[in-house]
């Protein structure tokens, strides 16, 4: 039996699989970067390995450096995880020569089916090769990986050259392999998958289906367990193309068959030869632990003729630190607190309060899962969990992941496809209901914490009021007799109680209390998040009309051939790429003019505000010639 794992992995996958392998008895061996070294996954690990360095490429895509540190920590057994060498056979076979258990399929299995240009020969499809104009729309999609690294949609053919060389320098960098291929796209299908799972022993089963269609960048957000919608005969065709898929390549293991669903036909994807991020919604749904019943197959045990029978619905969502409303930019920093005070709900994550959010790896906080009898109650469930959460820190899609699981498209099945964010994000990123009174509880909190620091307050001599602003909210207010707050703007609140770090306001007859937290400039009040804007600017931090600003920090991986100061651009041209979290991130022109200064040089990392460029804009006739600096917020590459 298996004694001891090594999970080949990070974050939260390896923390997920430690938790399993704890409840087993199994010991955990960790391997972690220098980035990772105080990771969550390493602290919960029984032991550790270094893999020197920070980047993927020298870490943990080293497939030598993670089975001599299986061996050094005395595992027994390799778990691959998602992402980096899950989908590697390579790896597999090394990992199975040095005498380990492998946890995950046999290696010709991976070959036949984790290349996605195989897998689709092996299923009668042919890739794309002299794509013309009829062929448009197109994805360019990585051959290894997923997680949507390494992907393009191309409408213009003119764009194909740039786009191929894109997604393959991305998916290079996230799996090790830069091969890519294209196909047609179809716009705005639905993606559902169905899950595997087969022994040794030719049991094969299909843990009914997922719908995994709210994506962003190709990136799953929300998913959810049955397929919520589908007719009986498609769920049917589904199940019976996944069994199929996994008993023509002797599949053993945990596995994911993933189609496009469009004009009530499949269109099969890929097969994932691995864990998925989603599997918490079919553990929910079908009560088993996959982990565990990974290892049991690894083991040799034979899985029982049949599944459990299904039982409700489940939902998970991706928790991200991104700014949806900028172009989804990764965002990094401390997190201050992570936490769910209501409960019922799953919540796997790679991080705890305290924690820092770096530049070099995905930038996913947690996944949580709601289960319930009923779709809507699981949603309804999900979404209150989220609301409630006390996360302080960098900017995340929590707000989005709240008004999308309320969204009328969501709750209504029938309307969901991979279109759900290009139609509504508008919508969806628009400052939450109550931003203006969680900045008033913001303001009297602050006045109440240098009162009690300083002392001062209420005087017999009326004086003018006391102002603070957060973002586009003023708030003004006086000291009034007694230690309490008069609110002068906005109209209609009334301050009821004020402490540093709570705060009740009265609105409309409606008392609601507001607990607030504040890091520097940073305040979280209940879910809001506010940024203090200063007393009085500091001159020397405006910068140039012109200046794009690093929207995050990370690494220039390349400038446009032949940038140089001096060139005319034209609005939207590419001149540089940053990498931050395993995604590219294309910096472009804010509009046609002149690029007067070039400081992104290949190779060289940068922190978020730091100047990259400077373009001087030309003027519309009739106006001034001055541009504000533009803080670089693009979609990825």
């Amino acid at each position: 039996m298996i004694q001891s794992v090594l999970v080949a992995n990070r974050g939260e996958i390896a923390c997920r699989v430690f938790r399993t392998c704890r409840e087993l008895g199994v010991a955990t061996v960790a391997v972690y970067s220098d980035a990772d070294a105080d990771a969550l996954h390493v602290r919960e690990a029984d032991a550790a390995v270094r893999l020197p360095g920070a980047a993927p490429a020298d870490t943990y895509l080293r497939g030598d450096l993670v089975v001599k540190a299986a061996l050094a920590a005395g595992a027994d057994a390799v778990h691959p995880g998602y992402g980096f060498l899950s989908e590697n056979a390579d790896f597999a076979r090394r990992v199975l020569d040095a005498g380990l258990v492998w946890i995950g399929p046999p290696p010709a299995a991976i070959e036949a089916m984790a290349s996605k240009t195989r897998a689709k020969e092996l299923m009668g499809i042919a890739p794309l090769t002299d794509v013309t104009e009829a062929d448009l729309p197109v994805l360019v999609k990585a051959a290894a990986g997923g997680g949507g690294r390494g992907m393009r949609i191309v409408r213009d053919l003119a764009a194909l050259p740039a786009e191929r060389a894109a997604a393959s320098a991305e998916a290079a960098s996230a799996f090790g392999d830069g091969e890519v291929f294209v196909e047609p796209y179809v716009e705005n299908g639905r993606h559902v998958e169905v899950q595997v799972l087969a022994d040794a022993h030719g049991t094969v089963w299909t843990l009914g289906t997922r719908d995994c269609s709210l994506q962003r960048r190709h990136q799953k957000v929300i998913e959810e367990a049955p397929a919520p919608g589908l007719p009986e005969a498609l769920e049917a065709s589904l199940v019976e193309l996944a069994a199929r898929a996994a008993k023509a390549v002797g599949y053993v293991g945990a596995g994911t068959v993933e189609f496009l669903v469009a004009d009530g036909r499949p269109h099969f994807l890929e097969m994932n030869t691995r864990l998925q991020v989603e599997h918490p919604v079919t553990e929910a749904v079908f009560g088993v632990d996959l982990v565990t019943l990974q290892l049991s197959v690894a083991e040799g045990v034979p899985l029982p003729p049949e599944p459990p029978a299904a039982r409700g619905h489940a939902v998970e969502a991706r928790l991200y630190a991104e700014d949806p409303a900028r172009g989804w930019t990764p965002q990094t920093g401390r997190l201050h607190a992570l936490e769910f005070p209501d409960g019922g709900v799953r919540v796997d994550s790679g991080f705890a309060s305290g924690d820092t959010v770096g530049v070099h790896y995905d930038p996913m906080l947690a996944k949580v899962v709601a289960h319930a009898p009923t779709r809507a109650e699981a949603v309804r469930k999900l979404g209150r969990a989220l609301a409630r959460a006390r996360i302080h820190g960098p900017v995340t899609n929590r707000d989005l992941l709240v008004a999308s699981l309320r969204h009328e498209e969501f709750r209504e099945e029938a309307l969901l496809d991979t279109g759900f964010y290009e139609r509504n994000l508008a919508a969806l990123t628009r400052a939450p209901d109550g931003e203006a009174h969680a900045a008033v509880a913001a303001a009297l909190a602050e006045a109440a914490g240098r009162a009690s620091r300083f002392g001062g307050g209420w005087r017999n001599v009326r004086s003018q009021d006391e102002s603070r602003s957060y973002g586009s909210h003023e708030v003004r207010y006086r000291p009034s007799r007694g230690g309490g707050y008069t609110v002068t703007a906005p109209e209609g609140v009334r301050a009821v109680s004020v402490t540093p770090h709570r705060v009740r306001l009265e609105v409309d007859g409606v008392v609601r209390d507001f607990e607030v937290a504040r890091y520097g400039d940073t305040v979280h009040v209940g879910a809001h998040r506010l940024t203090a804007l200063p007393r009085f600017p500091d001159p020397r931090e405006q910068t140039a009309p012109g200046s794009l600003l690093a929207p995050m920090p990370g690494t220039v991986v390349r400038v446009a051939d032949g940038l140089a100061v001096g060139d005319p651009v034209t609005a939207g041209q590419p001149l540089l790429w940053l990498e931050a979290m395993k995604m590219e991130h294309r910096v472009t022109a804010p509009a046609a003019g002149t690029l007067t200064a070039l400081h992104a040089v290949a190779g060289r990392q940068v922190e978020v505000g730091a100047l990259l460029a400077i373009v001087q804009v030309e003027p519309a006739p009739g106006t001034p010639a001055a541009a504000p600096a533009e803080r670089a917020s693009h979609p990825p590459a």
